[in-house]
């Protein structure tokens, strides 16, 4: 069998990028060819000034080595200029992709992984590749060439310098077997904590009125203190490296210039070239201690580019599909089975039924039957174990969602608006056609609310529309759901919120949509409702009970649930009359 050498999108960002590396690579050629110039000119200054007493040839001397500080100089800033925009042009290249992974991620897992981790890795990635640390690998490469250098100075100033450099390579693999995995761990603890907080803070009125918050703070403490115990830990061990590599850095250099005096009384070397070997090996082994310094940073982006990587490759990107004719509506559901996100027991079993365009259909049973997973299946949110669900004949996967978005409205159980104006939540955010957000907000009755409020339609949504009440919020996403007149709508517990106009607006609306031919399906409970549809479906431990036109369904629920002297009841008592609520 072959191996899969298909690259991920980070992989070819990278690759994209590898032009900018290897100019940044060319830049840091020029840079460490141009840092000998102190050792050279203190050369010079040993070997030609002192012995010459020129002070023509000291300005000269000196005056180049100003010009050549300065182009290194200007090579450093270009080469950190080009580190900023490839770091730019990565986040370019993967924001957007890594933005709807996030999306995909929350919405296949029911909103259990619902996180902006990937977005903050990749930021994250992006300050690294600006930072020092990776200044360190560009310049590491170039130590052979400096022990080279050292070689000519003298062979034990080469020795020396291999030594010292082996020495150090070894704290750095030391620094980085001690500390990695207390860091992995302290970074993986660090992500749940902020996914267990941020669920917490969207949950603070129950926090409050029960009185938890004490017993929540105590549970996410816990896992902060292992936090700051493992990166406290880490971070101990990696100053102990650090501290280490300095001191025997500077040591080795100090043990160097004796070196170089005891070689300069031998009459093996100048005096210049004591001095010279002690600079060239500092300038040597910085690289590796800066690269020991930045040693947590280089862990943590390891970390998180393999995270992305991984997520990446696990969710593919959207390929692009042919736009289907606009849909009418009708729906085909044939031997569906449907398992929530994260779970291996299907809620849906083996569903099959047939919905026509224009029919307003009722989804009923009692709770815990499947009401709301199936409205997710059908409207391809929550994909089918097994089976299929067809939109116009086509499997409702292979619409574009992009194309096919605007012909569906959806309410679901928990309402949630956006950061916004009232006007942009009805129109979803896309192009802002005013005579189309009033007519759904007539039509959903809204209309009149809506002028009550501050700034009418401009008025503005806070987060998660906690300035509205329940009820308007309801009545806010029911406009939305029904912006641009869509062919398919799906209305979970539309009247959970709502007050008596409430639910006279609502049946309006239905009716309305009766009038435009628009597929409507409604899982509710409510008479009131159930009385505006045409047929109803009844679920019951996730398999269909009963499906057909409402009276006659209501009659079989009636007659199962009425004793039978002789025979067997008609419907194996399927479903209580009391979940129909009064």
């Amino acid at each position: 069998m072959g191996t899969n050498t298909k690259q991920s999108d980070l992989k070819k960002a990278l690759l994209l990028c590898k032009d900018a590396f290897i100019a940044a690579a060319g830049f840091s050629m020029v840079i460490n060819l141009l840092m000998l110039t102190p050792t050279i000119y203190m050369l010079q200054l040993y070997d030609r000034v002192l012995s010459s007493r020129s002070e023509s040839t000291l300005l000269m001397l000196t005056l180049i080595v100003i010009a050549i500080y300065a182009t290194q100089g200007a090579l450093e800033w270009v080469r950190s200029q080009v580190l900023v925009r490839v770091s730019a042009k990565l986040e370019t290249l993967l924001n957007t992709r890594l933005y709807r992974l996030s999306y995909k991620r929350a919405l296949y897992s029911g909103g259990q992984q619902a996180s902006s981790q990937p977005l903050d890795d990749l930021t994250s990635l992006r300050q690294f590749l600006t930072g020092n640390g990776l200044f360190a690998f560009f310049d590491a490469p170039w130590l052979p060439f400096y022990i080279a250098v050292m070689f000519l100075f003298h062979p034990l100033f080469g020795w020396v310098a291999v030594f010292s450099a082996l020495l150090l390579m070894a704290l750095a693999i030391a620094n980085e077997k001690m500390t990695h995995q207390d860091l992995a761990e302290a970074n993986r603890l660090s992500i749940n904590g902020r996914m267990q907080v941020n669920s917490n803070l969207k949950n603070a009125e129950v926090i409050e009125s029960m009185g938890m918050l004490d017993n929540l703070q105590q549970r996410w403490l816990k896992s902060s203190y292992q936090v700051l115990t493992l990166q406290a830990k880490a971070s101990s061990r990696a100053g102990l490296f650090t501290g280490l590599s300095k001191t025997l850095r500077m040591l080795l250099q100090s043990l160097v210039l004796g070196l170089g005096a005891y070689l300069a009384i031998r009459q093996e070397i100048t005096p210049g070239l004591m001095i010279a070997g002690s600079i060239l090996l500092g300038r040597a082994l910085a690289p590796i201690d800066m690269l020991i310094g930045s040693w947590k940073g280089f862990v943590l982006a390891r970390t998180q580019y393999a995270r992305l990587n991984q997520l990446l490759e696990q969710i593919p990107a959207d390929t692009e599909k042919m736009p289907l004719p606009a849909p009418t509506g009708q729906l085909q559901v044939e031997q569906v089975i449907i398992t929530p996100p994260g779970s291996k027991i299907p809620v849906i079993k083996g569903a099959s039924f047939a919905i026509n365009a224009g029919d307003s259909v009722g989804i009923i049973g009692p709770s815990g039957a499947g009401k709301s997973s199936l409205v997710r299946a059908l409207l391809g949110i929550w994909p089918s174990a097994n089976g299929k669900i067809r939109l116009d004949g086509a499997d409702i996967f292979t619409w574009d969602r992009m194309h096919l978005g605007p012909f569906i409205g959806y309410l679901p159980q928990d309402i949630e608006l956006f950061e916004g104006s009232v006007s942009e939540n009805i129109a979803r955010f896309g192009e802002l056609n005013a005579e189309r957000v009033v007519t759904a907000a007539q039509m959903a009755g809204v209309h009149e609310m809506i002028l009550q409020l501050p700034d009418g339609y401009d008025s503005i949504i806070g987060t998660n529309g906690n300035n509205l009440s329940g009820g308007q919020r309801q009545r806010i996403a029911l406009a939305r759901a029904l912006y641009g007149q869509p062919c398919l709508v799906v209305l979970d517990e539309p009247n959970s919120n709502l007050d008596d106009q409430g639910e006279l607006a609502l049946a309006t609306a239905l009716q309305q949509l009766k009038a435009q031919h628009s597929t409507v399906i409604v899982v509710s409970h409510r008479p009131a409702i159930l009385n505006q549809l045409d047929k109803l479906l009844v679920l019951n431990n996730g398999q269909i009970a009963a499906y057909g036109p409402r009276n006659e369904v209501l009659a079989q629920l009636q007659q199962a649930n009425t004793p039978v002297k002789q025979g067997k009841p008609q419907m194996n008592s399927v479903i209580p009359m009391t979940s129909i609520k009064a």
